[in-house]
């Protein structure tokens, strides 16, 4: 997109500042609202429990003398349009049930691009026959005239866009986050059935089967490491003293893995004697209490399973070194293949399962190569493949980013390796089309400390401040991930996932 403005005497150019979705519907709503303000009518921005729309002008503006409802969006679909048309049709009814007169109701569409305008408009029939809801669809070229009506407010805008999408998407959170959540489902149910989709797999998944988590892991092999020189310490006590120390130095895991590398394995980075140490520690530390197919874990096999059209999911990515995927893929008799190396060879009618930081099965004899793949586990593995662009693992994860919609399941969204390849598949697109799953703090779990028999004590005394912050800092992680081309999809509650891919890939089969 080109975008100028020119002010008298002056003239400058703004380019690609709101191709973005987001930062276009941030820019309109905002030089909206204060030209319908100049006009000394009310204009309410996001959904603040008035009304479930991004926009509400009360009494109207321009040429449109009654109440207005203000839907923006780079490019206009059949889904949002109907979406939008069924929402305000309810807005109708329950403000009627409230004793309020309401008439007539324009719902303005405010769009950069117009490619189905024609076809959208002829669903209005069907959906608004009594013409209560009118529709009304302004492009760019209407957008244009309001910033050349005005060239300063429209440039306070640009230079602060930042901050107006925080504030909208606070806005938005402040009202019910599990209802926009479900939206948000809908959409990444279109998008899974179109059959280019994959899977990103992190520590979430695993940890759902009992698996244990970083820290214990590298606790486990710190205990090893002592063992192997002869330490005097017995296991309980080191397992304390290691977790006091990550306490009080906290450097940073990929370091600490680094020394432990060094020290069980040597010099060599794929040390035969480390992936032992590894697996051993890996499959012992396991909660047994646990079960092994855990339910987030046959949910994501479930959606693997090809339909009468064909498999729906054409990759999975994973980060895990475990096998507990494989083998829940295995009993489904889903045929895959396991990828370690650039060496594999995968048929069409397999599934891949990359492993992109590497494999460490509990039986090593089933996958043949498996010992001679690189193990990314410490800082020098990161290292190598963050500088080199053609890595196999590099290329697996970018082809994906760029062909599929991805679903990001188990992960923090904090590796930098993995942001780095989203912002590069993200170059050139204008639409989100990646999920994530992330977990909401909630103000209990912020504001609240818990001892060892259950008590609580609270530690930060204004819970309204507190309240706040969380809000602004979700809105900021979304709009930070939305830069990235990456929409959340929040819970609160771990066993909240499986439910909602059941509804995603399974919606009319609840019982699943």
């Amino acid at each position: 997109m080109f975008y100028q403005i020119s002010t008298e005497g002056s003239g400058f150019e703004r380019r690609n500042q709101i191709a973005d979705a987001h930062n276009f519907e941030a820019f309109a709503l905002e030089l909206l609202s204060f030209h319908v303000k100049n006009q000394n009518k009310p204009f309410e921005l996001g959904r603040t429990g008035r009304s479930d729309f991004d926009a509400f002008a009360s009494d109207g503006f321009d040429e449109f003398n009654c109440p207005v409802i203000v839907e923006c969006m780079l490019a206009i679909s059949r889904q949002r349009y109907r979406a939008a048309i069924e929402r305000a049709l309810r807005f109708i009814d329950e403000r009627r049930s409230k004793g309020e007169l309401l008439g007539r109701l324009v719902v303005l569409f405010v769009v950069e691009q117009q490619e189905l305008k024609e076809t959208v408009l002829g669903i209005h029939a069907e959906q608004a026959k009594n013409r209560e809801v009118e529709t009304k669809i302004w492009t760019w070229s209407q957008l244009e005239h309001l910033a050349q009506l005005y060239p300063e407010r429209s440039n306070e805008i640009l230079d602060n866009l930042l901050p107006l999408r925080v504030r909208n998407v606070v806005n938005n959170l402040d009202a019910d986050w599990r209802s926009g959540r479900q939206s948000r489902v809908s959409e990444l149910w279109d998008r899974f059935h179109t059959g280019q989709f994959s899977l990103f797999l992190g520590a979430g998944v695993s940890s759902s089967a009992g698996m244990p988590d970083w820290n214990t892991l590298l606790n486990a092999l710190f205990v090893t490491y002592l063992a192997n020189g002869a330490s005097s310490v017995d296991e309980q006590e080191t397992l304390r003293l290691v977790k006091r120390m990550n306490i009080v130095d906290g450097h940073s895991a990929l370091v600490a893995a680094r020394y432990l590398r060094k020290g069980i394995g040597g010099n060599s980075a794929d040390s035969g004697a480390f992936k032992v140490a590894i697996r051993e520690a890996l499959y012992r530390l396991r909660r047994q209490d646990q079960p092994m197919d855990s339910d987030l874990i046959k949910t994501l096999v479930k959606l693997c399973m090809p339909r009468r059209s064909g498999a729906l999911v054409r990759s999975v990515v994973t980060y895990n070194f475990d096998d507990l995927f494989e083998r829940q893929l295995d009993t489904k008799t889903i045929p895959f293949r396991c990828v370690f190396s650039e060496n594999a060879v995968v048929d069409a009618d397999e599934l891949p399962v990359y492993h992109v930081h590497g494999f460490i099965p509990e039986r090593a004899d089933l996958y043949h190569g498996v010992e001679d793949a690189t193990l990314v586990f410490a800082e020098e593995g990161y290292h190598h493949i963050y500088t080199d662009a053609y890595h196999w693992s590099n290329l697996v994860q970018l082809n994906a980013l760029r062909d599929s919609t991805c679903l990001m399941v188990g992960l923090s969204m904090t590796d930098p390796n993995l942001r780095r390849l989203l912002e590069i598949a993200k170059r050139g697109v204008t639409e989100r089309r990646h999920y994530a799953f992330m977990k909401r703090t909630d103000i209990r779990g912020f504001a609240f400390d818990r001892d060892s028999d259950g008590e609580e004590t609270q530690v930060l005394p204004d819970l309204d401040a507190a309240g706040k912050f969380l809000n602004e800092r979700h809105a900021l992680t979304e709009v930070l991930m939305d830069e990235l081309g990456v929409t959340i999809i929040w819970y609160q509650d771990y066993n909240e996932i499986p439910t909602i891919l059941r509804q995603m890939g399974f919606p009319n089969q609840p019982g699943l």
